[in-house]
């Protein structure tokens, strides 16, 4: 077994270092609690067709701004202040720990969030889902086997290896998710394609920091190095979960303006982007009303303290 100097959970860190990370830990956290409650907010901005990606954003930043209490809470009760320096206990792994189990969750959601608004239908979209989502859950769980469980954090070789299967699924879901966008394209107006390519960028761009952070625990080891991978974890999160998500709801209320505009769907209220109105109020072009009626007519309810069962009538049946 081939040791690094230490883990980075194992290092003491300086009070200087110690409080800016505190500091990147906590303001990431309530970023993320303003994102919670601003995809609480605007969910019904967009249509049923691309509710799929609500569903997905709210699962990321509930997650995500969950994880963040964890992770501060352990960072909080896992140094302590001794001749000057912040010495980790045994609860400071917790810091690490708690990144990839909220990864786990939320980097395959962000492929299902990217799928959602793609031009893909049927078949295609719920298969290549799949393999998106397979393909990011293992992505994290073999980098962490390598980061964290198997060697402890300090095994070189366990790290690089572990690190390049993380690699491997990293490419093909990279792959997967760039030939989906591809395909949409085309199908797609020339300011929904603009969009969707832009936030495909910004998830796949940020992808790529979190690689270039585990190298750190490979080649450089102390108490500075460990400040700096979590404040880069944390700046990551904030442009990827908070950035692309936003990328994501535009397109979506795009899209879901243009098939208002279309007539191919309706939305309760109208649609504005950046002040900009993209449609009306949508409404259905057919109402379907009982034969020689021009309106629909309300029926009391009866007390269901004296509701019986009815006998089926003619129209009835013609009705169903």
């Amino acid at each position: 077994m081939i040791h690094t100097i230490a883990a980075p959970w194992t290092a003491s860190l300086s009070p200087a270092a110690y409080h800016l990370t505190m500091y990147f830990l906590v303001v990431a956290g309530l970023a993320m609690v303003v994102g919670l409650f601003r995809a609480l907010a605007t969910q019904s901005e967009v249509s049923a067709r691309y509710r799929t990606a609500t569903i997905a954003r709210l699962g990321i930043m509930a997650a995500t701004t969950v994880s963040y209490l964890l992770i501060v809470l352990q960072f909080v009760f896992g140094y302590n202040l001794r001749h000057g320096l912040y010495v980790p206990n045994d609860a400071a792994i917790g810091v690490m720990t708690a990144r990839y189990m909220e990864w786990s969750v939320a980097v395959p959601l962000l492929a299902v969030e990217l799928l959602a608004v793609c031009g893909l239908v049927g078949a295609a979209v719920r298969r290549t889902r799949s393999l998106a989502v397979f393909g990011a859950f293992a992505m994290i769980f073999t980098g962490f086997l390598g980061a964290v469980i198997i060697g402890g954090g300090e095994d070189v070789f366990q790290l690089v290896f572990w690190g390049i299967i993380s690699s491997v699924f990293w490419l093909v879901t990279t792959v997967i998710l760039v030939a989906a966008v591809r395909s949409s394209l085309s199908a797609l107006t020339r300011e929904s394609s603009v969009l969707l390519r832009n936030a495909a960028i910004l998830l796949l761009g940020g992808w790529a920091i979190y690689p270039l952070v585990y190298l750190i625990q490979i080649f450089a080891v102390g108490g500075d190095w460990t400040a700096t991978m979590q404040i880069s974890f944390s700046v990551a999160d904030v442009i990827v979960k908070l950035g692309f998500g936003a990328l994501i709801h535009r397109v979506a209320k795009l899209r879901t303006a243009e098939d208002v505009r279309a007539g191919v769907d309706i939305h309760r209220e109208s649609i504005w982007i950046s002040s900009v109105k993209q449609s009306d109020a949508g409404k259905p072009r057919e109402v379907y009303l009982a034969d020689g009626e021009s309106v629909h007519r309300r029926r009391a309810q009866p007390p269901m303290s004296s509701a019986v069962a009815g006998a089926a009538t003619a129209q009835d049946d013609t009705e169903y």
